[in-house]
């Protein structure tokens, strides 16, 4: 046994995690907490103990096949108002690859095809007039900084998804959702297929698309994301 005299005592050490820890992660849902604990045995008097938290960040590379996959989805609607049909609203959609890091820039490809006798709205732009077309050329929706998604944990999962929305008038909306993957390593300057890296340039937001994840912090006001053309 070593007695310690009187005074301030330091005993640095080191611990080596374990390599699979999934990232730290605090939602309305669950979490993920990391800490380390100590303890002061002494005799007679009871054990003062001390904790401190420290947070974990899983690596996410999106540099897999799998990550760097284009994602693509179709959806179509009938629009109706008082059963009667009013026509056909269609919307597809593509953007490059399934894997980001924050404050990537993705450009957004879609369709929207209104065969109704309304106006549809693709949220926060030009409305589409009956029988008129729309084409979204690599929209860009930068993404804000999000904590990485978790994909590998017992306890929870936190996933990603692009939501491309049609307001139709006097109908449920036309959504659709394309999967994301927030990873922590990006993209290596040989694998990008499109200038999707951003630039720590002013936001280039112009619509009214959103990532809606289950967030260790709370979600950016939309104004903070969206800005007019």
């Amino acid at each position: 046994m070593t007695t310690l005299p009187p005074g301030r005592h330091e005993f640095p050490f080191s611990f080596q995690l374990p390599p699979a820890l999934v990232t730290s992660f605090e939602g309305k849902h669950g979490s993920v907490r990391y800490c380390i604990k100590a303890t002061l045995h002494r005799p007679w008097v009871p054990a003062r103990r001390a904790r401190k938290v420290f947070t974990v960040i899983e690596p996410v590379d999106i540099n897999t096949p799998a990550l760097l996959a284009p994602q693509a989805g179709a959806r179509e609607k009938i629009a109706r108002s008082w059963y009667s049909n009013r026509g056909l609203v269609s919307l597809s959609a593509k953007i490059d690859r399934k894997g980001y890091t924050p404050g990537e820039v993705i450009p957004v490809f879609a369709e929207i095809d209104n065969g109704s006798t309304r106006p549809v709205l693709p949220r926060a732009a030009v409305p589409v007039g009956p029988g008129r077309r729309a084409l979204w050329q690599g929209r860009a929706l930068r993404i804000p900084p999000v904590g990485p998604s978790i994909l590998h944990c017992r306890v929870l999962h936190v996933d990603y998804t692009l939501k491309v929305c049609v307001d139709i008038p006097g109908s449920s909306k036309l959504l659709l959702e394309l999967p994301l993957v927030i990873g922590t390593i990006p993209l290596h300057p040989f694998g990008s297929r499109s200038s999707s890296v951003g630039s720590h340039a002013s936001f280039l937001l112009d619509w009214g698309l959103g990532v809606l994840p289950e967030r260790p912090e709370a979600p950016p006001e939309y104004s903070d994301v969206v800005a007019d053309e």
